[in-house]
């Protein structure tokens, strides 16, 4: 028999990526495009939808010829905000970032006037700029006549997935999935639906807003003349809750890292939520049916942007790759330490006044002394967040499962696992988002049998630690240290 490939549209922050899966799960091709990130003011971050729009259509066409696709799957950079109207499909502002800084003083506010209980008990999450519904309100406060069109039900909110959705199936889908809808700061994780008490804090009118489905789930087969016409779209989950489905991260207490522009650790804590007093934030998980995990996760903000800023804004390196050799190059920082708070810190310390600090700098420490403490700044972050969640739990965590661009670096992987105290298990597979989206949609059109047939040929490389314990708590006091001066005002 034929085989049956899936593609893969991994939308992310920075770039766009279609891989094509055979029926193993193994990626047979990869297409990927780079868009434009617009900073219109300080800790401002839009793209432009068009963009992102044309990017996917890009790589869905040159990752998909020649193969003979059965279904779609995708997976998105999460609480990225976008409306657009309904008729027209024009958006009517730009997509305002996940990583976007401008509604903190809104945020502020709401935990002045008591409503940061609320928001959490409803929708698991923080007060904070980071999520999708302070974005939202200030499109309709912010653009001309915007309020007033939502209210005729002539416009349409989203996060990206709902907007490449509604384009891909020619304006016949307005939807999304749960794991989406639950990083919004509107859906309410425990009765699985949009809370009326949250639209009206937000302003937000329901018509806005899209049907929320299991994340594998028929959404709508491709419009006529785009890529993969008449192909099903069969899967959509927010970017890491697909990749922790990729690692197949389908029992409590299995965690799993992806390290991409950001890094986002992620524990499935089964059919009931934790919550975190730690800085943590509970949310849903992708599924196959109605009923879907929950999920304590930590965010860092910036972790792979890191990168690329030495390579774009620096100029120190030429390549993400490079990184690894500079890195290797010298012994240590020379006790150099940064803290990328480029738009503050996310978890634990939710902190959006904080902002990038490079501190220890000595008249020794040179350019590779500066891309050791990059990638150093990325394994901290990650130690932070798994210290929050063992203390969360009252228990400890073995080790963690992990995945991304920069989980490749293998000079960060070893860091990782000396900085934890614990084995880094990296598997063959790094794009483990984009197969968490092909498993969704091969499992919701019947490539694929059930969860126990996949992945079962899946190599693992484990990175043990080596580090001293002494040095290991040293090079720990140094980061604390750092971040509180990062968070100096």
């Amino acid at each position: 028999m034929p085989k049956k490939y899936i593609l893969s549209l991994d939308q992310g922050t920075t770039s766009t990526r279609a891989i094509v899966f055979d029926e193993n799960g193994i990626p047979v091709r990869t297409a990927q495009r780079e868009f434009r990130q617009i900073y219109p003011r300080p800790s401002y971050v839009e793209h432009d939808p068009k963009d992102i729009l044309a990017t996917s259509l890009e790589v869905m066409r040159e990752a998909s010829e020649g193969f003979d696709i059965a279904a779609v799957g995708i997976a998105n950079q999460r609480e990225t905000v976008i409306v657009w109207d309904k008729n027209s499909g024009e958006p009517v502002y730009n997509a305002i970032v996940w990583q976007c800084r401008r509604t903190a003083d809104k945020c502020n506010r709401l935990k002045e006037e008591g409503y940061e209980d609320l928001l959490y008990e409803r929708t698991g999450l923080s007060a904070d700029a980071y999520f999708s519904a302070t974005k939202l309100e200030w499109i309709l406060e912010n653009v001309e006549g915007a309020k007033e069109r939502a209210r005729r039900g002539e416009l349409l909110f989203g996060t990206v997935d709902s907007f490449l959705l509604w384009n891909l199936t020619g304006g016949k889908t307005h939807a999304t999935d749960y794991s989406n809808a639950s990083r919004t700061m509107l859906f309410n994780i425990h009765k699985r639906c949009w809370d009326d008490d949250l639209l009206k804090i937000f302003g937000v009118p329901e018509a806005m807003l899209p049907k929320v489905c299991s994340s594998a789930h028929p959404f709508g087969t491709i419009a006529g003349g785009l890529p993969c016409e008449g192909v099903p779209i069969a899967a959509v989950a927010g970017d890491q809750q697909a990749a922790l489905f990729g690692q197949r991260c389908f029992k409590r207490g299995q965690v799993k890292n992806t390290y991409g522009t950001g890094c986002f650790l992620l524990m499935n804590t089964g059919d009931k939520p934790t919550d975190s007093r730690r800085g943590l934030i509970t949310t849903l998980a992708a599924s196959i049916d109605d009923k879907p995990d929950y999920v304590l996760e930590g965010s860092v903000f910036v972790a792979g942007a890191l990168v690329q800023w030495l390579r774009d804004e620096l100029g120190i390196i030429s390549s993400s790759a490079e990184s690894e050799s500079l890195a290797l190059s010298v012994p240590d920082t020379a006790g150099t330490f940064i803290v990328p708070a480029f738009v503050g810190l996310g978890a634990p310390y939710w902190d959006s006044e904080a902002r990038g600090t490079i501190c220890g700098l000595t008249r020794g420490a040179g350019r590779a002394h500066i891309v050791r403490a990059a990638l150093e700044s990325i394994a901290y972050q990650v130690f932070d967040l798994v210290h929050a969640m063992e203390r969360d739990l009252g228990e400890d965590i073995s080790g963690i499962s992990v995945d991304g661009g920069a989980s490749e670096n293998n000079f960060l992987m070893r860091f990782q696992a000396d900085i934890l105290g614990k084995k880094v298990l990296r598997p063959a597979v790094t794009e483990n988002t984009a197969l968490g989206a092909a498993y969704l949609a091969g499992l919701s059109s019947g490539v694929f049998a059930d969860l126990n047939s996949l992945g079962k040929e899946a190599k693992i490389e484990v990175f043990a630690p080596s580090m001293q314990e002494q040095r290991r708590m040293e090079l720990i006091e140094g980061w604390k240290k750092a971040v509180l001066r990062a968070r100096y005002k």
